[in-house]
């Protein structure tokens, strides 16, 4: 667990620098990037092979789009969902991985797939924040993939989000000590 913000790649970092992130969202976007690298580590030794490069750049864009709803820094909401796939799109994004600033909370929706379930439980662990249909999709995509008994894909993500949320006092502490604009 790092002490500071977690970087994002490279990338990432100068889209942040060019649509003017305040500090908070970088912040938050560094731990929910680093919770995914614990996330997919997870899953690949469980057998489940997804586009670990795409689920990494959605954690770490997922809500680019408070940049320009800066309210939802600290009140629910989610216009930015929408504007931030926008941005994304304008800042020469390709639609495969812009689609995760839109998709993040909508894990629910037909068509989702590993990757947006992934990043979607990226953005629920790093707080420690466990959703239960959220959880059943990935257990349901890792038991078919690893050939697991449903109830083992169940206990090796439970143990992987609870070893996660181990650490989201730190990561909410991380967060806090960015101010919000």
């Amino acid at each position: 667990m790092h002490v500071d913000t977690p970087p994002v790649p490279p990338a990432v970092a100068e889209l942040l620098v060019a649509v003017a992130a305040p500090p908070r969202l970088v912040a938050h976007l560094g731990l929910v990037h680093e919770v995914a690298e614990t996330v997919l580590d997870g899953c690949a030794a469980l057998g489940l092979r997804v586009d670990r490069e795409a689920v990494l750049f959605g954690a770490a864009t997922h809500d680019i789009g408070k940049a320009v709803h800066r309210e939802e820094l600290s009140v629910p909401g989610s216009l930015h969902e929408r504007a931030g796939y926008e941005l994304l799109l304008a800042h020469g994004v390709p639609e495969r991985l812009a689609r995760f600033a839109r998709t993040h909370g909508a894990w629910d929706a037909p068509g989702t797939t590993a990757e947006d379930l992934l990043v979607s439980l990226a953005d629920k662990a790093w707080k420690d924040s466990r959703v239960r249909d959220l959880e059943d999709r990935v257990t349901d995509r890792l038991a078919e993939a690893g050939g697991h008994e449903r109830w083992e894909a169940f206990l090796a993500l439970d143990d992987l989000l609870a070893g996660i949320g181990a650490d989201a006092p730190c990561r909410l502490a991380v967060q806090a000590a960015h101010p919000l604009h």
